[in-house]
């Protein structure tokens, strides 16, 4: 697997030190965001980011699923993973292309998502 600048975009600190964790573990290079706004701030500054990954329920001015669908419009070729242990959105509600992993995922699945991805 090609290692990769992720976004990890989660407002439980807990569950984003665990994300970045596996992720810098499996060789990825991470950065983390406690909201919609703070990651919006770090793709307008970074511009090697090519990965966000965003749970969907987070406080600020947007959600992750409203975060996703900025970050297809602004950064096209930014690969977007939503995540979620409470809401399971519909097709409809995610770009195209996007997938969703439900909460709590296990490693593997995020990992092989990446690598598919």
């Amino acid at each position: 697997m090609k290692p990769s600048i992720v976004l990890v975009v989660e407002d439980e600190a807990l569950l984003r030190m665990d994300a970045a964790d596996l992720l810098s573990e499996a060789g990825h290079t991470v950065l983390e965001a406690a909201n919609a706004d703070e990651a919006i701030a770090l793709l307008e500054v970074r511009k090697d980011i090519t990965v966000v990954l965003t749970d969907v329920e987070m406080p600020g001015s947007m959600d992750g699923l409203r975060l996703a669908r900025a970050v297809r419009d602004r950064w096209p070729p930014v690969t977007i993973i939503v995540v979620s242990g409470r809401l399971a959105p519909g097709k409809a509600d995610l770009p195209d292309g996007v997938p969703f992993l439900s909460k709590p995922y296990a490693p593997s699945s995020l990992l092989g998502l990446l690598e598919r991805l």
